[in-house]
C-alpha cells in the first residue's frame, strides 16, 4: 500500500538535464526552488540525501562550450570544473536555510570493494546522525568508466541501498513511464503504478531525451529494479516543479510508483 507519509530516509536524484538550460548553463531557478523545497522537507523530520548529476554538463556550460568533449581528459576536465561550481552553489544555498552540506563523490571501485562499501556506510550514516546534507556525483574527474557507475540513476540506486532508504525519487525532464513515447505519440498514456518490472516494463523504456543527460527511461527502469530488489519503493517524476515533491509526501499521485514486495535488505 502506497504511503508515502512514513518514509523517513529519502534518496533524490535529479539529473543534468533538469538542472540547466538548453545552453547547458545552470537553471537557476530551478536549482533555488529545488533546494527550499528539499530544506523543507528535512525541516520536517525527513532525512535527505541528494545525489546530484550536473558536473559536466555545469563545467561546459561555464566555460561556454557548444558540446561536450568526446575524449576522456575533456570530460574529466569539465567536471572537475562543473562540480567545483555546482557544489558551491548548492552550499550557498542550503545555507541560506541553515543546512550543512557535504560531498561523496563515488567510482565503481568505491561500491564494489568491500572494505570501501562498508566505509561509505557508516560515513552516511554518520552524516546524517548529525544532520548534515550528503549530495552525491559520481567522481567523473577521475572515473573512466560510465563515465564509470554509467548514469546518476543507477548511482542513486546504489546510493538508496547502502543508506538503507525508504524511498528513491528520481526527477526527470518527462513525467514518468509511459507505455510510449510521448515525445513522439501524443496519445502515449503515463502509468502510474508498476508492481512488478517485467519485460513488458522494460519494452516500454526509451533512450536519452537531452542531449545534456547521460540517461535515459531504460537507466531509470534498472535503477527502479536495483531499488525495489532492496526494499525500497521508487518513484520517477518530473523535476520541472519541485513543489510537487509536498504533493509527493501527501499521497497524491505524482509520476511512476514502482512498488517493492521485497523486504528491505540490510547493509553489512
Amino acid at each position: 500500500m502506497r504511503n508515502l507519509k512514513k518514509c523517513n530516509r529519502i534518496v533524490i536524484k535529479i539529473g543534468s538535464s533538469t538542472l540547466t538550460h538548453e545552453s547547458g548553463l545552470l537553471n537557476i531557478r530551478r536549482i533555488e526552488q529545488l533546494v527550499k523545497v528539499l530544506a523543507d522537507i528535512k525541516n520536517s523530520g525527513k532525512q535527505v540525501i541528494l545525489v546530484s548529476s550536473g558536473a559536466q554538463a555545469v563545467g561546459f556550460g561555464r566555460l561556454g562550450l557548444k558540446e561536450k568533449p568526446k575524449d576522456m581528459p575533456g570530460k574529466q576536465a569539465i567536471a572537475a570544473i562543473g562540480q567545483c561550481e555546482l557544489m558551491y552553489i548548492y552550499d550557498k544555498l542550503f545555507s541560506t536555510y541553515n543546512h550543512v552540506t557535504s560531498q561523496i563523490l563515488l567510482t565503481k571501485e568505491d561500491v564494489d570493494n568491500p572494505k570501501r562499501r562498508n566505509n561509505l556506510h557508516n560515513t552516511f550514516l554518520r552524516l546524517l546522525e548529525i544532520g548534515a546534507l550528503p549530495i552525491v556525483n559520481e567522481n567523473d574527474s577521475v572515473s573512466t568508466e560510465e563515465i564509470e557507475i554509467g548514469d546518476n540513476d543507477t548511482l542513486s540506486a546504489i546510493v538508496a541501498t547502502l543508506t538503507q532508504a525508504d524511498l528513491l525519487i528520481v526527477l526527470s525532464d518527462i513525467d514518468g513511464l509511459y507505455n510510449d513515447n510521448p515525445k513522439t505519440n501524443p496519445n502515449a498514456t503515463l502509468i502510474h503504478h508498476v508492481k512488478s518490472i517485467d519485460g513488458a516494463v522494460e519494452s516500454m523504456a526509451q533512450g536519452a531525451g537531452s542531449n545534456r543527460g547521460t540517461g535515459g527511461m531504460i537507466t531509470k527502469i534498472q535503477a527502479a529494479k536495483i531499488a525495489n530488489q532492496h526494499g525500497i519503493d521508487m518513484v520517477i517524476m518530473n523535476g520541472e516543479n519541485p513543489n510537487l515533491l509536498y504533493d509527493l509526501f501527501e499521497n497524491e499521485t505524482i509520476g511512476t510508483y514502482f512498488e517493492s514486495t521485497q523486504n528491505k535488505e540490510v547493509e553489512q
